[in-house]
Order: C-alpha cells, then sequence, then structure tokens
C-alpha cells in the first residue's frame, strides 16, 4: 500500500474516498481514530489515504484531475 494523500478536512477526505470509489480503487484510510480524538487540532497527526502499489499513479492522477492541481492531491 502506497500513501497518495494526507489530510485532516473531512470535506476533502470525503471528496477522495468518492474519486477513488468511483473508478473501483480500493483504498484504506488510516490513523483516523486519532486525528479524531484530537478532532484534526494537532497538525502533525493526518488521515492517510493508502492505495494498492499499482493503482498508486492512476490513483494520483485521479486526484491531481478532480482537485484542479498537478502532483500530489
Amino acid at each position: 500500500m502506497i500513501e497518495i494523500e494526507t489530510t485532516n478536512d473531512p470535506v476533502k477526505l470525503s471528496f477522495i474516498e468518492a474519486v477513488l470509489k468511483d473508478a473501483r480503487i480500493r483504498y484504506v484510510v488510516t490513523d483516523a481514530e486519532t486525528a479524531g480524538m484530537f478532532g484534526g487540532a494537532v497538525p502533525w497527526i493526518k488521515r492517510r489515504v493508502l492505495v494498492p502499489d499499482e493503482y498508486a499513479d492512476k490513483a494520483r492522477r485521479l486526484l491531481a484531475d478532480a482537485l484542479g492541481n498537478t502532483g500530489k492531491a
């Protein structure tokens, strides 16, 4: 699994999940409980989105297109 994004923004996380689901890319969100425990107030504890290695490039491209930027979404 490869990390493709980190965020504490619940709206952005929901959007990322929707993009990945729509593309049928499996993903895992880690550290949600730890980040949620502090309500996002601790900036170094973020939710991490991971995808299987073979889908990392595709997932990054999809998110860059969907979010309107290049590089890491």
